[in-house]
């Protein structure tokens, strides 16, 4: 018993204030070598220092926003256990940072390990720029010699914004010369640094995907990769050759190295997008990253596999090191489809239900739920294009999404991991889809972030054990903007007698002009005077 209580001790003693500061402002970059625009940069760089902490640390993030419009920082993976305030999701959870302010968001990590990301989540900061890996470390399960990160980013020709209104013009620029470039390691993907093996030494590579819209393939032809952590959750190793990675993903593998240094090797990165028509040279788009033993060494050349010859990453194939077991039973089931509305030019509008998803409700889903009282359990209240799901406290929840449109989708759900439980066909049509239904039906692997595939449904669990406003959205960035996104309401109830919201995030409000108090459009029960038009949206292409 002393020995727990010591180790328990010495676990607080060791724990740490870690502050970091940042200015965020708008800057003329140039990334990739080539194209200069603005971008959102961090104390006037990019690509922006990743985060260390240890477990049990906690991260003071001070933000000063020198951007002419609100901002807001969300930790992608973080549950932000009784500190939901601090997910940072604009008109979620709080207002923003007004122009011209600071704030300084805690970020606790008693209860969890990995690799995260940090990124801007009010306007559109993250394809600008505004994204950097976040990793809390602890004693590895894994013995090995170094630790490397490798991060994958997609960086548009122009900003995001500006590209978003050429695409509503003329669809047909989608895969002009404004098709994104590649980053890897934060710079040209065609100019990354070599990565230094020793011959019979252990390697940590922690992959994650920080693409806005964009999927990445990650192979090292003549070396067995085995994954060990996916989103922050430990797995039972699991060999695989490749990891296929959704805009949000995060692996980390066990490399050995070979015994020899008789070659270099090439580290192959595949960047695609199949929903957008393929065309040679720029989708799929190919980078590799120079493996090294030996600085002279002859680089070993291997035949091409064509993808379906390739045992990539799947949540199916992997096990939770804790061994969870599935959720059961299901106390609330929640089935949504994925909407399309295309107007005649330009991209459609999205929705996870009847409406679009956006910003223009006046009061925040949090504040909403923290002031409405018996009636923040009535989903009405946040607004039509909340979208809003409510739960209970400690249901187990079963969420079905269905796809059955052309497009495939980077889902993730914010304070939660989900068991991944099933995926199969959405559509009759063997032509559109013929896949085998799969399913995990003892130790489920969970994740934050899961691709839902065209023509495909998929089904993941969670407890709601974590009362809040969380955000359940597409993670790429256009589909975002059009509106694929809902908010999860859990336990309103519980909310409403367990949490405080900090008084610089109500007063950040009242500098923009917005309510803390009432339903969606700042007033009481259901009248929803002052509030935007939701886009209704129904399945037309």
């Amino acid at each position: 018993m002393f020995a727990v209580i010591f180790s328990w001790l010495i676990g607080v003693v060791l724990a740490a204030d870690v502050h970091v500061s940042w200015d965020v402002s708008f800057q003329n970059v140039s990334r990739d070598g080539f194209s200069m625009h603005l971008a959102t940069v961090v104390n006037g760089k990019l690509p922006i220092p990743p985060v260390y902490v240890d477990q049990g640390d906690t991260l003071h993030l001070h933000v000063q926003n020198s951007l002419p419009h609100p901002l807001s920082i969300h930790a992608h993976g973080l549950f932000q256990r009784n500190t939901t305030y601090y997910d940072g999701t604009g008109m979620i959870t709080e207002c923003g940072i007004p122009p011209g302010h600071s704030f300084t968001y805690k970020i606790h990590t008693t209860d969890q390990t990995g690799m995260f990301w940090l990124h801007g989540h009010h306007e559109f900061e993250l394809p600008d720029g505004l994204r950097v890996p976040f990793i809390i470390r602890k004693k590895s399960l894994w013995e090995v010699d170094e630790d490397i990160l490798i991060t994958l980013e997609d960086w548009l020709q122009m900003e995001f914004m500006e590209k978003t209104r050429l695409i509503d013009q003329m669809p047909s620029k989608l895969l002009d010369h404004n098709y994104p470039s590649v980053l890897i390691n934060g710079i040209n993907g065609n100019l990354t640094q070599p990565i230094r093996f020793v011959p019979g030494k252990r390697y940590r590579l922690r992959v994650i995907s920080m693409s806005s819209t964009y999927w990445f393939r990650f192979r090292i032809p003549g070396h067995l990769m085995r994954i060990v952590e996916a989103d922050g959750i430990d797995s039972k190793p699991a060999a695989v050759e490749g990891l296929d990675m959704c805009p949000g993903q995060r692996y980390s593998v066990l490399v050995d190295a070979l015994d020899t240094a008789k070659y270099n090797y090439n580290i192959n990165v595949t960047f695609f997008a199949n929903f957008v028509e393929r065309a040679p040279n720029v989708n799929p788009r190919y980078y590799h990253i120079p493996l090294e033993y030996r600085e002279s060494a002859p680089v070993k050349q291997y035949p091409i596999k064509e993808d379906h010859q390739v045992k990539w990453s799947s949540e199916f194939d992997l096990q939770p090191q804790d061994k969870q077991e599935i959720l059961e039973p299901i106390d609330r089931q929640i089935v949504l489809g994925e909407k399309e509305y295309g107007p005649k030019v330009g991209l459609p509008f999205y929705a996870f239900g009847n409406y679009a998803f956006n910003h223009s409700i006046q009061v925040p889903a949090l504040m909403t739920a923290l002031s409405m009282g018996d009636l923040a359990m009535d989903p009405r209240v946040y607004g039509p294009q909340a979208n809003a799901q409510v739960v209970r406290h400690m249901e187990n929840v079963e969420l079905v999404l269905n796809n059955t449109n052309a497009r495939d989708h980077s889902f993730h759900l914010h304070g939660h991991v989900f068991q991944v439980v099933e995926l199969g066909c959405a559509v009759q049509d063997r032509r559109l889809c013929s896949s085998r239904t799969r399913r995990s039906l003892k130790w489920p692997m969970r994740r934050d972030t899961v691709t839902l595939p065209m023509h495909h449904y998929i089904k993941v669990r969670f407890k709601a054990d974590n009362p809040g406003t969380f955000m359940g959205q597409c993670h790429q960035e256009q589909h975002l903007y059009k509106g694929l996104a809902f908010v999860l309401v859990e336990a309103p109830d519980v909310l409403q007698k367990t949490l405080k919201v900090p008084q610089a995030i109500l007063d950040h409000c009242r500098i923009l002009g917005r309510k803390t108090q009432g339903n969606a459009a700042g007033n009481w029960g259901f009248n929803m005077t002052g509030l935007p038009q939701a886009t209704l949206v129904v399945n037309s292409i």
